[in-house]
């Protein structure tokens, strides 16, 4: 497709207007519409972090407090099957947009069922408005997270140079959402109550959702169409299938082999079948090169390293959370600072330094480290993290400068890990599957993050010293070993960096 569309008599597009950005206008330098999704972006997460900083206290907490009185291992379980199960919904998001409705109406429906969850969070109480809320969000959340990069590419033709700016203008508004939420969703918490702290989540989803329903129009037609239309003598095939699995879900619930206490480790055992599925295709397909296959058995022991850090990484919700408010002294010139304001460290961390790590990988070019070293140092870099819990086990309150001194590693390893890993999922995969690589990368942070919640429950107060040492140490270990593999993994890369 050309990039410029010609105009026909009397047309009255916009003087350097074209089929990926129809009004011609600019937002520092790029596509008017990205606009439209910087903002849906920033304010989704400013909802998404500001919901999930409160979300293991209102679970955990006595009723008098205003929470639901869980078990403490119960509840980051439940955090963990919930973050873990967003990036499941990723897949079946991607699945909708392109077979159904495509990623523009896919994207809109998507923020409606989020801001609903957030609804149903502040204004429903007990289990069943915790249960609607994170039901409404992950599936919500998915189908955002897996739609809006889409649309962002969408704005650019192939050779436009301007692209990879425009993608670190859309992480800048994710990191701004992720920077904002915790701070304000926190202190309506410690002001008015849990429920005032979501009733905010969801104002901002609102914000977002209404300020992108009145410029949807302006956006290139190519999103607005459904990719790969699904048949519709197969609609029925895939409702029967749909109901099928929610069957089997129900029947597991009923006979008791899923239950709360085992939801993260039900939704990593899920997500691993599910890419053990897809690794099988892609290794098995007769569509798939030589070269390709080779790329793919690369990208396993990558997808078990990202497995590794989130796992650890993804805690900041789960253990981390508990630390701050047990552990933590969070006294700042006589106030007591929420603890879920913690949840911003790492943002900050990340709109600091990641034009820092781009600008760097951009000079050295193909002198670089290659991936699979990328990978093993981000790996050790958690796992220090980790270590660095230790000199504090027996302090009764642990200064606020010695964690944001764990979390700034914790973000440089994420900055050596996660963009590098989805646009490795990206440049790895098979012409013929370019949307499962990005799925196995989804399924990847998908299991980290279940057994972040799993992990959680071997911690407390008392034994944390050997927690944060068996976990920093067998990291560590996983990440060395990534070293020691990395000339062979590479290879067989065949020349992708």
């Amino acid at each position: 497709m050309n990039s410029h569309t010609s105009s026909a008599p009397g047309d009255t597009q916009a003087p350097g207007a074209d089929s990926h950005n129809p009004s011609g206008k600019m937002f520092f330098g790029q596509p008017m519409p990205l606009a439209n999704i910087f903002s849906v972006e920033l304010w989704e997460r400013f909802s998404f972090y500001g919901m999930q900083a409160m979300l293991v206290f209102y679970m955990s907490w006595e009723v008098t407090r205003g929470g639901l009185g869980m078990d403490e291992s119960l509840a980051t379980g439940i955090v963990g099957a919930y973050g873990g199960a967003v990036y499941i919904f990723c897949i079946a998001g991607g699945w909708i947009a392109d077979r159904l409705i495509g990623s523009e109406r896919a994207m809109f429906y998507s923020a409606v069922l989020i801001m609903l969850g957030h609804i149903a969070l502040a204004l429903v109480p007990g289990g069943f408005g915790l249960a609607l809320g994170l039901i409404l969000v992950a599936v919500g959340s998915g189908g955002l997270k897996a739609n809006a990069a889409n649309i962002v590419g969408s704005l650019y033709a192939r050779e436009d140079t301007r692209r990879d700016a425009g993608f670190s203008l859309f992480y800048m508004g994710v990191n701004i959402g992720a920077l904002f939420g915790p701070l304000l969703t926190g202190w309506a918490r410690d002001s008015w109550g849990f429920h005032v702290g979501f009733g905010l989540a969801a104002a901002g989803m609102a914000i977002g959702l209404i300020q992108y329903a009145l410029t949807r129009k302006n956006l290139p037609k190519l999103v607005h169409r459904v990719p790969d239309p699904l048949p519709r003598g197969r609609i029925g095939v895939v409702v029967l299938a749909v109901l099928a699995i929610l069957g089997l879900m129900a029947a597991l619930m009923v006979a008791g082999v899923v239950t709360l206490e085992n939801a993260s480790n039900c939704v990593a055992v899920f997500a691993a079948v599910a890419a053990i599925a897809i690794f099988a295709v892609l290794l098995r397909s007769p569509k798939v090169d030589a070269e390709e296959r080779s790329r793919v058995w690369a990208f396993i022991p990558l997808f078990v390293g990202t497995v590794v850090f989130f796992a650890l990484f993804q805690q900041q919700f789960t253990v981390i959370a508990l630390y701050s408010e047990t552990r933590l002294n969070r006294d700042l010139f006589g106030w007591q600072m929420p603890m879920e304001w913690v949840n911003s460290i790492n943002p900050i961390f990340i709109i600091l330094f990641a034009p820092v790590f781009a600008a760097l990988w951009t000079k050295l070019g193909r002198r670089q480290p290659v991936t699979p070293t990328k990978f093993g140092l981000g790996i050790i870099a958690i796992g220090i993290a980790f270590l660095l819990f230790i000199p504090q086990a027996d302090v009764t309150a642990v200064p606020l400068l010695w964690l944001t001194l764990i979390l700034f590693l914790a973000t440089t390893g994420e900055l050596l890990v996660s963009p590098v890993g989805l646009s490795l999922s990206t440049k790895l995969a098979p012409a013929a599957f370019p949307v499962l690589m990005v799925a196995l990368y989804n399924l990847s942070v998908a299991i980290g993050t279940a057994l972040a919640g799993s992990l959680a429950s071997f911690y407390s107060t008392e034994t944390e010293a050997t927690y944060f040492g068996v976990i920093g140490v067998a990291t560590i270990a996983i990440g060395l070993l990534m070293l020691a593999i990395k000339k062979p993994v590479a290879r067989a890369m065949r020349g992708v960096i």
